[in-house]
């Protein structure tokens, strides 16, 4: 039996807000253990919810900006069950009235087709806690429980069972957290909690509509986990299946360091929560000219972004992706590009993502902290397109510039570094290559091509670098031709 797998994801992102979903707590990261909590946060009786404006503004631009359909009424829900970093023993979340429906979001499969991804929902929610089982390397016989996180306003994204592959959820994912990123509404910074997934996996035979039955995977801290955890789970339902087991509906746990799924309890559904209106919240009410003002402030998202980079600067396909597909990094080229013109945009780009991105990725730096600013680059670029310095002497610049900030035009003045193009002390040049190689005259003149790059070579070498390559080339094809 042939078996496709089905897979939908459920992401949840931390808001961009200073204070929490429901209280004054503050959200920032990495304070020690519940120092950023107050009663309401911790569920005390008595206390009261108050809703952050800011948020519902987020997930509302979060919402439109994967075309979701955004409901002008929506109401919050209890969602009962106990953990113990739960304070209340229910959670505030919304249920059957969500403030988002109905978006989507357009990948590139493996074979390079769009395939469209339905977004089910974008619900607000508040998040729980975090319980602590070690401190640093050493494992605790009990645990902790951090409430600095109890009510950070969450965006929980559920797509729809469309994706079809480990590869296409990655697409997914790096789409959907570039949108939020470019959106301002979080940074998604995995390492921070700031962004989770969890994984909705099931197989069912190839031709057939009806859906398996579904394992759900949490713990998956980074895109690499989600891709590794899918593989696995489709290889182990597959064995279940093909050994006439029966996959058993249930939620389990990603082991990064064994590479496998544990199961970690059975799956629950939505009767178990026992949802209920949260009595102690007014339903949201969102009218027109609310939603038309967030609309108006959307800025440039990075599908139109793409198509813009691909028409305005003749950039590929695969260049404009890769610079859209960070904010920061499209932000880095369109300053850069404004400053080289845009006849310059395709060399400026190739000098962007491999010499300026593999240093900083050398060293551990992004795109925010470069040493090279985008003028300086720019610069650079414009040294070699008009002749003043060579593509081999600009990759010393370039290295000094990254060493010490400072601009091409500088480095290349006090080393001396510009290039000769005078045509009468490079024809000196070619004449003394010449009669030095005979040899590789005689191999050129023989009909072996490649024996020019020889005499390229010591005429740059005579130059110090300095000549003009193409003119180099040029010279000695016409003495050789004679």
């Amino acid at each position: 039996m042939t078996l496709e797998p089905v897979i939908g994801l459920e992401v949840h992102v931390q808001l961009k807000t200073d204070s929490k979903l429901f209280c004054r707590c503050s959200t920032q990261f990495g304070a020690d253990p519940n120092t950023q909590i107050c009663p309401i946060c911790c569920g005390h009786p008595g206390t009261l919810p108050y809703l952050n404006k800011k948020a519902v503004e987020l997930l509302v631009r979060a919402g439109l900006g994967v075309g979701c359909r955004i409901a002008p009424h929506s109401v919050f829900s209890r969602k009962q069950y106990f953990y113990p970093d739960l304070p209340k023993a229910y959670q505030i979340s919304q249920f059957d009235l969500p403030l988002a429906i109905n978006g989507q979001i357009v990948i590139t499969t493996a074979d390079g087709r769009p395939k469209t991804i339905r977004v089910h929902r974008i619900h607000l929610e508040e998040d729980a806690g975090k319980l602590l089982h070690a401190i640093g390397a050493r494992e605790l016989d009990h645990s902790l429980v951090d409430l600095n996180r109890a009510s950070v306003p969450l965006a929980e994204c559920v797509s729809e069972p469309d994706l079809s592959s480990p590869e296409e959820a990655y697409a997914y994912l790096t789409i959907l957290k570039s949108i939020f990123q470019y959106l301002d509404v979080s940074d998604c910074d995995m390492e921070k909690g700031s962004l989770r997934c969890d994984a909705n996996v099931s197989l069912r035979p190839v031709g057939h509509t009806k859906l398996g039955t579904r394992a759900e995977v949490k713990n998956l801290n980074s895109f690499k986990a989600v891709k590794e955890a899918i593989y696995y789970e489709i290889k182990r339902q597959t064995e279940v299946l093909n050994t006439q087991g029966r996959v058993i509906q249930e939620t389990r746990q990603w082991d990064d360091a064994r590479g496998v799924t544990e199961s970690l309890r059975s799956k629950e559904e939505a009767h178990d929560y026992r949802y209920f209106p949260e009595p102690d919240l007014i339903p949201i009410a969102l009218d027109a000219a609310y939603l038309n003002a967030i609309r108006a402030d959307l800025p440039e998202l990075p599908d139109k972004k793409k198509v813009r980079f691909i028409t305005d600067f003749k950039l590929t396909d695969y260049d404009a992706t890769v610079l859209v597909g960070d904010q920061a990094l499209a932000h880095y080229f369109e300053k850069a590009a404004a400053v080289a013109g845009e006849e310059s945009a395709k060399p400026l780009c190739n000098w962007l993502t491999t010499e300026l991105l593999g240093r900083l990725n050398a060293a551990k730096k992004t795109i925010q902290e470069s040493p090279v600013s985008p003028e300086h680059l720019a610069q650079l670029v414009n040294l070699i397109q008009r002749g003043t310095i060579s593509g081999k002497t600009a990759k010393d610049v370039f290295t000094e510039m990254f060493d010490t900030r400072q601009a091409p035009e500088a480095i290349v003045k006090s080393k001396g570094l510009v290039q000769v193009g005078d045509t009468a002390t490079i024809e000196k040049w070619c004449d003394e290559a010449i009669a030095e190689m005979p040899k590789a005259v005689e191999e050129y003149k023989g009909g072996k091509e490649r024996a020019i790059g020889s005499l390229v070579g010591l005429v740059m070498k005579k130059s110090q670098g300095k000549a003009n390559p193409q003119l180099v080339n040029q010279l000695l094809q016409k003495k050789l031709s004679k």
